[in-house]
């Protein structure tokens, strides 16, 4: 097994409104579609059978991929406020448009994802995608112990670590991606998940029920975990 190792993304450090970096967002678009991110985070959320009321999601980025998801979700989920968090504020008008027409009430978070956690904010569901990945196991340790006292339910969809995963990341040419993508696709599965490694670092305790966390399609890995609902 592939021993985790982190390295810089390129997309992390180039500008908003660079030209690579703008087609590179594009780029992930694509790339979600094909790991087929939205779908495994809909069953994820389907089998928790919760409907939340405020739903915060943790580097955000445009928020295409979470509005991907609100619309398979169904009715009952269209009254829900979303909180795209995110340091660079880059959803654009047309994502907007798009929860609103959903009945979603839009709010943004524009800052770094640990000072939004240790606000003392309380949300029913935190989401992230492709996001966990990005932390070393300390400061994830840190950052799943802010979770765990800020949300009621989590999910995350990572990159999941594995030669095949690896081997597909080479064949991003195949579909247009840029270096930046490419780049960062490959550095992203070699600090991606396998195993129980997440669930290793959640920090648990009273009234929490057991994580699930499990290998989804051929590059995904899910993660979630749900409060107790009282008796």
């Amino acid at each position: 097994m592939m021993a985790r190792r982190l390295t810089p993304e390129w997309l992390d450090e180039l500008p908003p409104e660079d030209r690579r970096a703008m087609v590179s967002r594009a780029d992930l678009a694509r790339v979600n579609a094909w790991m087929l991110q939205a779908v495994w985070a809909r069953r994820a959320l389907r089998r928790a059978r919760r409907v939340p009321a405020r739903w915060m999601d943790i580097g955000a980025g445009d928020g295409r991929f979470v509005l991907r998801i609100a619309r398979g979700m169904g009715a009952a989920w269209h009254g829900a406020t979303i909180i795209l968090v995110d340091r660079q504020d880059i959803v654009s008008e047309a994502t907007r448009a798009g929860f609103a027409r959903l009945g979603m009430r839009l709010e943004t978070r524009i800052g770094d994802v640990t000072d939004v956690l240790r606000s003392g904010e309380r949300v029913d569901l935190l989401t992230a995608n492709l996001f966990l990945h990005h932390f070393e196991d300390a400061a994830l340790r840190d950052l799943l112990a802010a979770v765990a006292v800020m949300a009621d339910g989590v999910m995350c969809v990572e990159p999941r670590r594995a030669t095949p995963a690896l081997w597909g990341t080479r064949l991003l040419w195949l579909i247009g991606c840029n270096d930046v993508t490419r780049h960062d696709a490959r550095v992203s599965v070699e600090a991606g998940f396998t195993g129980q490694e997440i669930s290793a670092l959640w920090p648990g305790g009273t009234g929490w029920g057991r994580p699930f966390e499990a290998r989804a399609g051929m590059f995904s890995h899910v993660f979630s975990v749900w409060r107790e609902i009282p008796a």
